[in-house]
């Protein structure tokens, strides 16, 4: 009786610069990003009922086999976007860090101080997915799906505050590697969705970039 709503974050980028690229265009996906996209929706078995991408070239790219597999129309929402970063543009965040004028965007990793307040990224994210899970429950019934192509942090404080922990984290523990499905599965008239988390294309992501975003 239940609808599930599936978090993908997108592959890997190709970002030979290593720029911190946030919301910026045009980075689209690597080799090894496509190759990731690809596999992806190869081993998707059940047809699901919604797609969604973030605006993002990264995702619309990671989106687009599953689109081409299941024959369906890719829907774009803002509210799935990566999250604002005032760093970005920039490379060489260790270099970067040592000029006095960055230090203020730094003072406080628990908002962030750096970009959008970790709050609003799951705020956002969150009304996305009711929306879509009210669509599955109402039109289409038990058993539904959806697919929602993000990005890593959005993704992972939306599933923290699904599961009501803290948001402040340390980026460096989040579960949400690249090509990954975080699954929200809600049973009728639940709030709170039930969470699991898969790497269906790991032994790719394995020789991904090392880096922020990537």
């Amino acid at each position: 009786m239940t609808v599930s709503v599936h978090l993908v974050r997108h592959g890997e980028v190709f970002n030979p610069d290593k720029v911190l690229y946030g919301r910026l265009p045009g980075f689209g996906l690597s080799t090894l990003g496509h190759q990731m996209a690809q596999e992806l929706a190869d081993g998707w078995e059940t047809t699901p009922q919604i797609l969604v991408s973030s605006p993002l070239q990264r995702a619309q790219e990671t989106i687009a086999p599953l689109a081409q597999k299941f024959a369906m129309d890719i829907r774009t929402d803002d509210r799935v976007l990566e999250a604002d970063n005032s760093f970005q543009g920039l490379s060489d965040m260790r270099r970067q860090l040592r000029n006095p004028k960055l230090w203020p965007l730094v003072l406080n990793p628990f908002r962030p101080s750096w970009g959008e307040p970790y709050f609003q990224q799951a705020d956002r994210m969150a009304k996305a997915i009711q929306e879509v899970r009210d669509e599955l429950m109402l039109t289409h019934g038990p058993g539904a799906s959806a697919v929602v192509v993000s990005h890593q942090l959005p993704i992972w404080v939306t599933r923290l505050s699904a599961e009501g922990k803290q948001l402040a984290h340390d980026p460096r523990r989040r579960q949400c590697s690249l090509a990954s499905v975080t699954s929200f599965e809600f049973a009728p008239g639940q709030r709170i969705p039930t969470v699991s988390y898969s790497e269906p294309v790991e032994h790719l992501s394995q020789h991904a970039a090392a880096l922020p975003g990537a």
